[in-house]
């Protein structure tokens, strides 16, 4: 079956164009015999292009971001002669670590709003630039290989981080940091997902079915679009532009029937 024929149910040309690319990549590996990966996904795009590989029924593929929970992945094909063994050897190939160290007088001083918007503001490519662990001595940027030297190189420019220690490390070498959070309630006439967005993007309820449609909110890693969907304990939330979100608890009910939604914020 040829490309378009692949391609035809498909809308969107931005969803075109990506799962295009992603053609290329299984045609490349498949020719020279070795692995082809893309730049990073995000969250809309890792849900297109893993749907779109198990309708074709293709297998030889590794969506990874450094480690398991990531957000932000790239995308691994590989020849059929590869076991998971060799995959993985070649992660600190393909991926590194970029380690910000604050001094002293600056740790915990910055969010992840503040780092990402360095690597803007330098007018680097976001697509080459995975998650962002942000914690009290600095943050790890992942990032694919021959970008880790532009960023290591560039990031001492910037002046939140010219007294910064900026160095590259292994990708297995990734820090567990703690994540910062910070609690909200929201009080919700029922747990529909655009009540929730609702209060979570702090905006209209019709504003909130419009970020629903626009396909910009996910529960739990998958593009949802259902502004009915029931939201439950523990799911987490993404709205991008907006944030990430734990639902933690239902502390109660208001005199009218609204529902108390306890979430957790990451900041």
């Amino acid at each position: 079956m040829n490309k378009q024929e692949l391609l035809k149910d498909y809308k969107k040309q931005d969803d075109k164009l990506c799962l295009a690319q992603v053609l290329d990549k299984i045609e490349i590996s498949s020719k020279k015999d070795k692995i082809e990966y893309t730049d990073f996904l995000d969250m809309y795009q890792v849900a297109l292009v893993e749907n779109f590989l198990r309708k074709i029924q293709f297998q030889h593929f590794k969506l990874y971001g450094g480690y398991e929970e990531a957000e932000r992945k790239i995308l691994m094909i590989y020849p059929e002669r590869y076991d998971t063994i060799m995959l993985q050897k070649n992660y600190d190939k393909i991926l590194k670590v970029v380690r910000i160290q604050l001094p002293e007088e600056e740790k915990g001083k910055y969010s992840h709003r503040n780092y990402l918007g360095g690597i803007v503001k330098l007018g680097l490519k976001r697509e080459k630039v995975g998650d962002i662990l942000v914690g009290e001595e600095g943050a790890d940027i992942v990032t694919v290989n021959d970008f880790a030297e532009v960023l290591e190189t560039q990031l001492p420019s910037l002046t939140r981080f010219e007294n910064a220690s900026i160095q590259i490390e292994e990708i297995q070498n990734i820090r567990n940091l703690e994540i910062k959070v910070e609690e909200i309630s929201i009080i919700v006439p029922s747990l529909r997902l655009d009540n929730i967005v609702s209060d979570l993007a702090r905006t209209s309820r019709s504003k909130a079915s419009e970020i629903i449609s626009q396909e910009r909110v996910f529960v739990n890693g998958q593009n949802e679009t259902k502004n009915s969907k029931q939201v439950k304990c523990g799911d987490i939330i993404t709205i991008r532009g907006k944030g990430r979100f734990v639902v933690k608890e239902f502390t109660g009910t208001t005199r009218s029937g609204r529902t108390v939604v306890l979430v957790e914020k990451y900041v």
